[in-house]
């Protein structure tokens, strides 16, 4: 088991989610989508921290967040950002175990 917890882990996810957010909000026309669906996922990921925040994680699955958080962080593209907006959070949700 690795030392990190889920909460930890989610953590660190929203972090690197408000900047994925934030560079897909510069598509002016897709404001309210980014923002809605970004808020969307943000719930859903809150609510695995309040269920099971203090559970400990596979060391595999936070070596798996923590390198799609550098792919993430790869991203310059405003429209691909948006195309991760839903890829980051379920792709996080399923190295936690959980359904997206």
């Amino acid at each position: 088991m690795s030392s990190e917890t889920i909460a930890g882990a989610i953590e660190r996810v929203l972090s690197a989610y408000a900047e994925l957010t934030e560079l897909g909000e510069g598509i002016e026309d897709e404001w309210s989508y980014v923002n809605d669906l970004a808020s969307a996922w943000r719930d859903r990921l809150e609510a695995v921290v309040a269920a099971r925040g203090d559970t400990r994680i596979e060391p595999a699955a936070d070596d798996a967040i923590e390198r799609v958080i550098v792919e993430i962080g790869l991203i310059t593209d405003p429209h691909r950002a948006i195309d991760w907006l839903s890829t980051f959070p379920q792709v996080t949700l399923l190295a936690l175990g959980e359904a997206p």
